[in-house]
């Protein structure tokens, strides 16, 4: 059913979830959902990336995986939460979640009763595209309700 199908006075989603990692690309994405959606439920989301990093071995043996102290991710989360609440307004909820960020904003939003998801997309070069793939694009593979992708510049 798209918008112009649905009865007057309704929306056809009315719980959104926002994915945001403050670039351009999440703010053109918040923006289209407000003006969209204006009169839906509307949850921000913001995922603090705690996947393993990679630093470099001294020892010349490669590379060593670590992972961020629980002091860094409090530190992060707290600064991040900051950053949230700049952005959301009178009416919105937020959340800051901790995880691989596709996986956590789609189990959040399934956790939170999403009917659609709405994320930014980055543009990358083709060979980070083809390594690692985008948050995107591996939202859409695994959310079980409609995603919608704003490409930067809206």
């Amino acid at each position: 059913m798209t918008t112009s199908d649905s009865p007057v006075g309704q929306q056809p989603f009315a719980r959104i979830v926002i994915g945001i990692d403050f670039s351009r690309s999440s703010e053109n994405a918040l923006h289209l959902a407000r003006a969209r959606f204006p009169n839906a439920e509307r949850l921000l989301i913001h995922v603090l990336d705690a996947r393993a990093a990679a630093v470099p071995d001294l020892s010349g043996a490669g590379t060593i995986p670590t992972f961020p102290s629980a002091e860094m991710l409090s530190t992060l989360s707290e600064t991040d939460r900051a950053q949230l609440d700049k952005l959301t307004e009178v009416g919105e909820s937020q959340e800051t979640v901790i995880g691989d960020p596709a996986s956590a904003l789609v189990d959040a939003a399934k956790q939170w009763g999403a009917e659609l998801i709405v994320v930014g997309s980055h543009q990358q070069g083709a060979i980070e595209r083809f390594f690692v793939g985008s948050v995107a694009e591996q939202v859409l593979k695994k959310a079980q309700v409609p995603v919608l992708v704003v490409k930067v510049g809206g």
